[in-house]
């Protein structure tokens, strides 16, 4: 279950960010995720609490936007949306696909923090 690592990973750059920020606690993780980036998201959101324990992350929640499929076709020069199941042929002309544009990402987007001057004034 490599989600369990990926969390891990995820709470270390979103601590050490809202650190860097001067910053009491995280709120929220937003999280791009693609759809072919091997990661079961119902798995990371399980690791994510567990992997938050005891850090400025625990209790943040955890959203996850699916980055859709996005081929290059060379043939039809033109970008597209692959839908699944991912066959990586052009969905116009059933060209195999040259280049994958964007699906595999798995990417911290932002963080929503709390700052020592609001939880002091907000206890």
């Amino acid at each position: 279950m490599h989600e369990l690592s990926i969390a891990y990973n995820l709470v270390e750059l979103a601590e050490t960010a809202a650190r860097n920020a001067g910053a009491t606690k995280v709120t929220a993780v937003h999280l791009r995720l693609g759809a072919i980036a091997g990661v079961v998201e119902d798995a990371l959101r399980f690791s994510f609490p567990l992997a938050a324990a005891g850090t400025l992350v625990e209790g943040a929640e955890l959203t996850v936007e699916t980055v859709p499929v996005r081929i290059f076709c060379t043939a039809c020069d033109a970008e597209r949306a692959l839908p699944p199941p991912f066959a990586f042929r052009c969905p116009v002309c059933a060209t195999p696909a040259a280049r994958l544009i964007q699906g595999r990402e798995i990417q911290l987007d932002a963080i929503e923090i709390e700052e020592a001057a609001y939880a002091a004034a907000h206890p």
